[in-house]
């Protein structure tokens, strides 16, 4: 459990739901200098497996060691109507980036197993999203940019950190809600349903038209990560018609749910760790 200092706090910049982003106290040091660098993070996990590169990506986002920048949720929408016709809407906050590791002058992108993820999400009072709001999010980002597949050791250290190089090459330093860089490990629950167990829900990694080259897949098992996956944080509290919800609530009510999430069953799944 993570105490003190390391729990995070919501700060509110604002009550307007027309507000585009608020400020979270993730646990980021106070001095950048006492963080390990996203280049040597990679540079010791280069050889290892996936259980242990894991273990140490938690052991550091949960001390900490994150870029400072991606404590700025930003704001993304969503509206519906119901069966007469009336208008209802939703403000869910969201990760400028995908979890990474280092300073804001030294960071990596860091994919992760859906286990680790759901347990850094509930450590800062977030959780992952659903395959709707990914599609809200790539909509809504300021920052599209092509997929870039990758075919050879597409789970090892060394992949995903290229990988990372060539999406920072693709962005040239453009700030903002970026999107259609990852696959992103979502909450479904198509793996409730799924004979398999112990599977993992993906999506996303939207093309330039909009298309997804990844439709919802439950195929892998949970433990596969490889160099396309990425974890993106959502703040728990959404604001639904002026009013603040628990996510849990949304996603259990039979309208509102529609605003989050777009499966036939909107089953609230969390991943075991």
């Amino acid at each position: 459990m993570i105490r003190n200092k390391f729990i995070v706090t919501f700060f509110i910049v604002s009550l307007a739901a027309c507000s585009n982003s608020k400020q979270f106290n993730l646990p980021v040091s106070s001095s950048e200098t006492q963080r390990t660098g996203g280049t040597n993070f990679y540079k010791t996990v280069a050889a290892w497996k996936w259980a242990a590169r894991d273990s140490l990506a938690v052991q550091e986002i949960l001390a900490g060691n994150i870029p400072s920048f991606l404590k700025k949720f930003v704001a993304v929408t969503s509206t519906i109507k119901d069966s007469i016709g009336i208008s209802h809407h939703a403000v869910f906050y969201v990760s400028p980036d995908y979890l990474a590791v280092g300073t804001n002058e030294d960071w990596v992108r860091i994919p992760l197993t859906p286990m680790a993820a759901q347990k850094i999400a509930d450590s800062f009072h977030c959780f992952l999203p659903t395959r709707k709001m990914v599609d809200l999010i790539y909509q809504q980002a300021a920052v599209k940019l092509e997929p870039v597949p990758m075919y050879a050791f597409r789970d090892s250290s060394v992949t995903m950190w290229q990988h990372h190089l060539i999406i920072e090459g693709q962005r040239k330093g453009r700030a903002g809600l970026i999107a259609g860089i990852k696959k992103d490990v979502v909450l479904s629950g198509k793996i409730s349903r799924d004979p398999k167990p112990n599977r993992e829900a993906i999506y996303g990694w939207h093309q330039l038209n909009g298309n997804p080259i990844q439709p919802l897949y439950t195929g892998h098992i949970n433990w596969w990560v490889d160099y396309s996956h990425g974890v993106r944080l959502i703040y728990r509290k959404i604001k639904v018609d002026g009013k603040e919800m628990d996510y849990t609530d949304v996603l259990k009510h039979a309208l509102y749910q529609k605003l989050l999430c777009d499966e036939d069953r909107c089953d609230f799944y969390k991943y075991s760790y």
